[in-house]
């Protein structure tokens, strides 16, 4: 933790836009103050890009004060006192003095303005966000001792926890974010407040858990932020395919424990991220869910042998189904559900490969199955492997090294990532003479799939394979019989 900079330091710093602002308000006769995420994080040694007020104006009085100055004005939130507007490269967000009142069965606060900055501070979710600088003196106005919690590294509420978390349930899955993005801990009594009271969250919208648990998994320290969720039982609720991979060891029939499994995985696939140029740059949140659900099928699918061991048949298509479903009640959007899912259901794909080897049709499959994911696969496989057997965890690194140097061989021959058939749709239904519709479809799959087979084959040798394989197809006799 930083240490506040000088009131001359901090006009050096912040934007100018903010004084420019408060002179505004200050001129028309009202408070206005920087608060919350802002002011934390110059305790953080950053300054944040989100620039948010609180003010004693009312919303109509808040657009007559920035109209003229303020270059595009939306107020989408105004039924909530926040008035938003754009000023040169920033975006600012203005919101009147809040005293919400909270019914215990919405999901929606009833709003009602307050008329000061004390307790428009006690309503805020944490005392690291109840605190604010008085503008435009700069004065620091810290009523709940956020700087105490963050030289303490803790999470607290201004206020009792439990009234704090039944207001809002959501502040429990922000807590667990906070966990994540800061690498801090909650204070006893708001994890005791989160065990207590995990069932508040199922009046939250999925789309708001959502957006928590999305900022948890890009955070620095995710780890940190899913095992709150877990312990506290908040994860039963909103990921509970994540709780159950806490399987029980048998001592007849020991096997890894998935859950630490799940989370060193996802870890290390944090740290195959790259930079902003690479391949995959980070945080990347379809990598990172995916390294910690990979092994969500494993409960479902758990067996123990009659030699003692424990197996887990067919739990990467068992745990790529449950994804979707878990995925689609979160209300995520498709195309990142189906990356997700995805991964999930080749991420055991590669295994094998040290031993057997593979052929050049294989690793054409590999490849197109994988389409654009291919880099996000190689970095999650690399990741699956926790093992503490030096020479195990070697071997399989050294065969996808191997993997990799040969995709990228056949890759520069083939042009890998954009394999077609030798012919395409219309060259087939020139060739066979035929229309539209689901036979062009098989007709087109088996040419692809000599194609991943056997490589390129050339316009005349792939006319001949097409033309045997329609002579075998019921559609070529009623053809011929017509």
């Amino acid at each position: 933790m930083h240490a506040l900079p000088s009131v001359d330091a901090l006009r050096q710093i912040l934007p100018s836009v903010i004084f420019e602002l408060a002179d505004r308000f200050v001129a028309a006769g009202h408070e206005l103050s920087l608060v919350g995420g802002p002011v934390r994080d110059l305790y953080l040694g950053r300054v944040s890009p989100d620039l948010d007020f609180t003010t004693s104006a009312l919303p109509d009085e808040t657009i007559k004060v920035i109209s003229g100055w303020a270059e595009s004005i939306w107020d989408v939130g105004r039924e909530f006192g926040t008035i938003a507007f754009k000023k040169g490269e920033h975006t600012l967000e203005v919101t009147t003095y809040r005293a919400d009142a909270y019914d215990k069965d919405s999901r929606k606060p009833v709003v009602a303005f307050g008329d000061n900055l004390h307790d428009d501070l006690f309503r805020r979710d944490f005392t690291m966000n109840a605190m604010a600088l008085r503008l435009p003196q700069l004065e620091l106005v810290d009523p709940f001792d956020g700087v105490g919690s963050l030289k303490d590294s803790l999470i607290r509420t201004p206020g009792s926890p439990d009234v704090s978390f039944s207001d809002d349930p959501l502040r429990m899955m922000r807590a667990a974010r906070f966990a994540s993005q800061l690498k801090i801990e909650v204070s006893s009594e708001v994890r005791q407040a989160m065990a207590q009271m995990t069932e508040r969250i199922e009046i939250i919208s999925a789309e708001r858990v959502r957006d928590e648990l999305v900022k948890l998994i890009n955070g620095v320290d995710p780890r940190s932020g899913i095992d709150l969720l877990v312990d506290t039982g908040l994860a039963d609720k909103v990921l509970p395919e994540v709780s159950a991979l806490r399987l029980e060891i048998d001592e007849h029939h020991r096997h890894k424990d998935v859950y630490q499994h799940s989370l060193t995985v996802l870890e290390q696939a944090m740290a195959l991220e790259s930079d902003a140029n690479g391949p995959v740059p980070g945080p990347d949140f379809v990598l990172r869910f995916a390294a910690l659900m990979h092994d969500v099928g494993k409960p479902a699918t758990r067996k123990f042998e009659p030699s003692g061991a424990v197996s887990f048949r067919h739990h990467d298509m068992v745990g790529s189904k449950l994804v979707k479903a878990r995925m689609r009640a979160l209300r995520f959007d498709k195309d990142t559900t189906k990356a997700v899912a995805r991964l999930v259901e080749l991420h055991m794909r590669f295994y094998g490969y040290g031993e057997a080897g593979w052929t050049d049709s294989a690793v054409r499959r590999y490849v197109t199955d994988a389409g654009g994911l291919l880099q996000r696969l190689h970095r999650l496989t690399r990741s699956d492997v926790t093992t503490r057997n030096r020479k195990k965890a070697d071997r399989l690194s050294f065969a996808y090294d191997d993997l990799e140097a040969r995709i990228e061989e056949i890759s520069a021959q083939e042009e890998l990532d954009a394999v077609r058939p030798d012919l395409n749709g219309e060259q087939i239904m020139q060739l066979l003479g035929i229309k539209p519709g689901p036979v062009v479809g098989r007709a087109y799959k088996f040419m692809l799939n000599l194609r991943l087979d056997e490589g390129v084959l050339g316009e005349e040798a792939a006319v001949d394979r097409l033309r045997s394989w329609w002579a075998q197809q019921p559609e070529s006799q009623e053809s011929t019989a017509e």
